[in-house]
C-alpha cells in the first residue's frame, strides 16, 4: 500500500483494463435490457428515448461519485494507489425487474408506456428505501440470513432467467446450441478462444454473423439497426409519477417484489464495500448504501428503471491496480452510447436467440453464487427459498389463464406464486435459523410471515385485511411449535450451531 503522499492521477494507463473490464459488463446489461423489452413488444422510443438514457444518467452519476470519493479517501491517507468503486445496473436486480416488475406491469396494463412509468416509480420507491435501508444496513444484514437472499434470488434465475432463456436458446437451434457450447467452453470450462477473443463476445460475433450467413435474421435489421443512430436527448421526465397511483393502488402487489429484493441490493453493496476494505481501500459502508440509492433516484428521474449499486468487480479492478480513472470513463462513455444510438443499433442487429445462452449462463451463475456463498449446511435453506418462484413463473407466463392451469395442477400454486419473493426469504430464513438452533428467530420470522400473510402481502391476490386467513393461521401455529423449542430448550444439544443429526451435509470443520 502506497502511504507516500503525491498526486493523485486522474488517469493511468491501469485504468484500461479495469474500463474494458467493467465495460463490458456494462454494455451487456444495457444491450440485454433492450432486447428484452423489444421482445416484451416494447416500443423503441420508450426504450432508446428513455429507458437506456435514464439508466445511463445513473451510471454517470455514481462513477462520477465514487471517483470524487476515491480522491477523497486518497488525500486522507496521503495515499496514490486508491481504486474507485465500480458502479453500475446490478445485473441480477435487473432481471427481476424486467421480469418481476416491468412484465407483469405490462400484461396487467396492456400498455407500454403506463408499465414504464410503473416500473419507473418502483425504481424510484427502490433507490428511497435503499437510502433510509442505510441508516439500518448493519442491523438488516445480521438478522437477514444470507443464504435466504441467494436462494431466493436463485429462485427468479432458474425459472425467469436460465429457463426462460434456454426456451428462447431453442427457437433458433442451429444458431442457439452452438452460442451456448461456445459460453459453457469459454466461460465454464475456461478454455480460450480463437485470438483469445473474450468467450461471449466471440459467441455474439459467431452466432450473428452465422444467422445472418443462414437467412435465420433478417438482414434489413443490420439497415434498421444502423437508422437507431442518432441523437437521444437526456432530458428530466417526470410523466412516470403516474405510475405510483398503480404502485400504491391497483399493483401493489409488485411491492413484494421491490422490497425484498432492494434488501438483497443493499446488503449486496455492503459486502461489495467490505470486500475493498479487505483489499486496502476504506469506504464508509452507510454512505455507499446511500449514494446507490440517490443515483438509483436520479436515473428515474430521467426515466430509467433499474437500481443501481457497487460492483464486486470493484476488487478486480484493485488488482489491476486501477485508480478512478476507468470509473469516470466508464460514466462518459455510457452516456454517449445511450445519447448518440449505440445501444439502440446493437439490440437491433444482434438476434434475440444470440444473447439467450449469455443469459442461460448469467441465470447459472446466480444459481452457482448462491451455493458458493453460503456454508454447505444451508444448502437446504437455499432449495426451499428457490421454490415459491416456480409458482410465480407459471402464473406469470399463462397470464388470465393461470387459475385454471394451476388448479389442475396443484391449488396450493397460486397462493405460492403471490408474494413469491417474501415467501422464499422468509422460508428460507426460517430454515437457517433451525439448522442454526436459533428458534427464537425461527419464532419471529414465522410471526412476520403470519403478519404477511393476513394483510396480504403473501399468498394473496391483494394487500388487505384479512387478505390470506389460513396461511396467517399456519403460520402462527408453526410460530407457537418454534416457540416451544425457544422457550424450552427440549431436545437441543446446545444454542449454537447444528445438531448431529441435522439436515444437510456440513463443511468440513464445522461443528
Amino acid at each position: 500500500m502506497a502511504s507516500v503522499p503525491g498526486h493523485y492521477p486522474w488517469f493511468k494507463k491501469e485504468d484500461t483494463n479495469a474500463f474494458f473490464a467493467l465495460f463490458q459488463n456494462n454494455i451487456a446489461n444495457f444491450v440485454i435490457i433492450a432486447i428484452t423489452l423489444l421482445g416484451f413488444g416494447f416500443p423503441a422510443d420508450i426504450i432508446f428515448g428513455k429507458v437506456i438514457p435514464g439508466a445511463a444518467v445513473a451510471v454517470l452519476v455514481g462513477n462520477f461519485y465514487y471517483a470524487w470519493y476515491a480522491a477523497r479517501v486518497a488525500r486522507k491517507e496521503g495515499r496514490t494507489d486508491v481504486t474507485a468503486l465500480s458502479y453500475g445496473i446490478s445485473t441480477p436486480i435487473m432481471f427481476v425487474f424486467l421480469f418481476g416488475v416491468i412484465l407483469p406491469a405490462y400484461e396487467f396494463t396492456g400498455d407500454a408506456e403506463m408499465a414504464w412509468k410503473i416500473a419507473v416509480a418502483a425504481c424510484f420507491f427502490s433507490g428511497l428505501v435503499q437510502v433510509c435501508i442505510s441508516l439500518l444496513g448493519a442491523w438488516v444484514k445480521r438478522n437477514l440470513p444470507r443464504a435466504a437472499m441467494l436462494g431466493a434470488l436463485a429462485g427468479v434465475a432458474l425459472t425467469f432467467i436460465a429457463g426462460q432463456m434456454l426456451f428462447t436458446t431453442f427457437e433458433m437451434p442451429v444458431i442457439g446450441i452452438l452460442v451456448l457450447g461456445i459460453i459453457i467452453v469459454g466461460i465454464v470450462g475456461q478454455v480460450h478462444m480463437p485470438f483469445r477473443i473474450p468467450a461471449s463476445l466471440f459467441a455474439i460475433i459467431i452466432g450473428t454473423a452465422l444467422a445472418y450467413l443462414l437467412g435465420q435474421a433478417e438482414v434489413s435489421s443490420v439497415a434498421e439497426g444502423m437508422e437507431h443512430f442518432g441523437f437521444y436527448p437526456i432530458l428530466p421526465e417526470f410523466t412516470w409519477i403516474q405510475g405510483f397511483t398503480y404502485l400504491f393502488g391497483a399493483m401493489a402487489g409488485l411491492l413484494t417484489v421491490v422490497l425484498p429484493i432492494t434488501l438483497y441490493n443493499a446488503i449486496e453493496t455492503m459486502n461489495n464495500v467490505e470486500a475493498m476494505e479487505a483489499e486496502g481501500d476504506r469506504y464508509d459502508v452507510r454512505e455507499c448504501m446511500a449514494v446507490d440509492g440517490v443515483g438509483t433516484m436520479l436515473g428515474s428521474v430521467f426515466g430509467g428503471p433499474f437500481p443501481t449499486t457497487v460492483y464486486i468487480a470493484s476488487v478486480g479492478a484493485k488488482w489491476m491496480n486501477a485508480g478512478r480513472g476507468y470509473s469516470i470513463l466508464n460514466g462518459v462513455v455510457y452516456l454517449f452510447a445511450a445519447m448518440f444510438g449505440l445501444i439502440a443499433a446493437l439490440a437491433e442487429i444482434i438476434p434475440t436467440a444470440v444473447v439467450a445462452p449469455l443469459l442461460v449462463f448469467v441465470g447459472l451463475s446466480m444459481i452457482s453464487t448462491a451455493f458458493r456463498g453460503s456454508d454447505m449446511r444451508y444448502f437446504p435453506a437455499i432449495v426451499l427459498a428457490m421454490l415459491p418462484y416456480l409458482g410465480n413463473y407459471i402464473a406469470t407466463n399463462f397470464g388470465n389463464d393461470a387459475a385454471e392451469v394451476m388448479a389442475g395442477v396443484s391449488e396450493g400454486i397460486a397462493p405460492m406464486a403471490e408474494g413469491a419473493m417474501f415467501t422464499g426469504i422468509i422460508l428460507g430464513a426460517i430454515t437457517v435459523f433451525i439448522i442454526d438452533k436459533d428458534f427464537f428467530r425461527a419464532t419471529i420470522f414465522a410471526g412476520i410471515a403470519a403478519l404477511l400473510s393476513f394483510i396480504g402481502i403473501m399468498h394473496a391476490e391483494e394487500m388487505t385485511f384479512m387478505g390470506a386467513p389460513d396461511f396467517a393461521l399456519g403460520y402462527l401455529i408453526l410460530a407457537a411449535f418454534f416457540a416451544f423449542y425457544w422457550l424450552t430448550g427440549y431436545g437441543l444439544d446446545d444454542g449454537n450451531g447444528p445438531a448431529d443429526d441435522a439436515v444437510g451435509p456440513q463443511s468440513p470443520g464445522q461443528d
